[in-house]
């Protein structure tokens, strides 16, 4: 395994031109020793790498270098992401934009990349996500957030960009909420009166008071949709407990930093915990989780899973990027499409569950996503049409 992922390397290393003349050396002698590799046609997908001008190569290359330990650590832990006939499968580094994106391919040959069906139609041009909400006050008023549109009271301020609510220390005894609504491809980050942060990904709703009761507990609710929340500890509140609730469960806040994804049209919620401790509540079960552990509360069969997992996996979207580790093609059009505000429809049904790694820098033109995935043979083509996206 360890020689299939360094002959991977060189080979695209040396495309770049980035090859030093020792490894030059250990390309040549792992062609001797694997010759059969020289049937994969890794110089045509590099040929299609080369296209990207605008890359910073070295960047781009140590970017991909750790995520390939995080696979190599993972292959040691039993989790295989090749099968012993690699030859057969895709191993691809592929670079788009500035940032470099990379795959790691599983479950479909090189041979099966063919220029065949490279036409594409376009009527529509689609741009990423921004940073973009509505917040609706405690008397009804709606108003738009975004970039260059700036908004003031008494309580809160924001930049078009984020909100913030003053920290002040007044007498509350009557609780008024605040709604902040995040639509798809949008993003929002919020600071709330008692200091605690929070990320708001695309298509989600937050419900939270403009200012907390003094020695109560802190309670907000994520409606629907992923949220990240840092949140300030109680023994700066006189004790004060933070909590979260939705819908199907209640999350009692021993600690700091948690993720919690739970989307109206997903049978799953999501709960990562980064730092600290979290008690989840659900229907009178507790689980009580700890750093780089997951729930996942299914819905359907009201069954809870613990598992433990790379957080940044998780939360990399708060930052700029979605990072997807043996995704499907399935789940991982269904982040792009609340990202860029798409509807995105596989029309072969075999390929939903294609499986990627891979990271994809939040800014890039879905075009290019698309591209990359084409160029790997797991969609013949794709087309644009309005605000949808059919992957053929």
């Amino acid at each position: 395994m360890k020689d299939i992922l360094k002959i991977s390397n060189l080979i695209i290393k040396k495309k770049l031109k980035i090859l030093t003349a020792q490894e030059r050396i250990a390309l040549k002698e792992l062609y001797k020793e694997y010759p059969s590799s020289k049937k994969i046609d890794f110089e045509k997908v590099a040929d299609r790498l080369s296209k990207y001008e605008t890359i910073n190569k070295e960047q781009a290359w140590e970017n991909i270098i750790l995520k390939r330990e995080k696979i190599q650590k993972k292959t040691r832990t039993n989790k295989p992401l090749f099968k012993k006939n690699w030859f057969k499968y895709a191993i691809a580094a592929m670079f788009v934009g500035v940032l470099a994106t990379s795959y790691f391919y599983k479950n479909s040959s090189f041979n099966n990349v063919t220029e065949k069906h490279i036409s594409k139609k376009v009527d529509t041009i689609i741009i990423p996500g921004s940073n973009k909400a509505t917040l609706t006050l405690a008397n009804g008023t709606s108003i738009l957030l975004e970039k260059g549109a700036s908004f003031s009271t008494k309580n809160a301020n924001s930049n078009g960009e984020k909100l913030f609510y003053k920290n002040k220390k007044q007498k509350v005894t009557k609780i008024a909420y605040n709604y902040l609504t995040i639509p798809r491809g949008g993003e929002f980050f919020l600071k709330l009166s008692d200091d605690t942060k929070v990320w708001l990904n695309s298509e989600t709703q937050l419900k939270y008071p403009v200012t907390f009761i003094e020695e109560k507990t802190r309670k907000v609710e994520l409606i629907y949709g992923e949220a990240y929340f840092v949140v300030s500890p109680s023994t700066q509140h006189k004790g004060a407990k933070f909590k979260v609730i939705n819908s199907a469960q209640e999350i009692d806040v021993l600690g700091t930093e948690f993720n919690i994804k739970a989307y109206k049209d997903e049978t799953n919620i999501y709960t990562t915990l980064v730092e600290g401790k979290v008690l989840i509540n659900i229907n009178d079960r507790k689980q009580q989780l700890i750093p780089k552990q997951q729930l996942n509360y299914n819905l359907t069969t009201n069954t809870l899973t613990t598992q433990k997992v790379d957080v940044y996996n998780e939360i990399s979207w708060k930052d700029g990027l979605f990072s997807f580790d043996n995704k499907s093609l399935k789940e991982m059009m269904k982040v792009l499409s609340r990202w860029y505000d798409v509807d995105i429809i596989i029309k072969n049904k075999k390929i939903e569950n294609e499986e990627f790694i891979g990271v994809l820098r939040k800014q890039q033109q879905i075009e290019d996503i698309l591209n990359s995935i084409k160029n790997f043979g797991t969609i013949k083509n794709f087309k644009i049409i309005d605000k949808k996206i059919i992957l053929e």
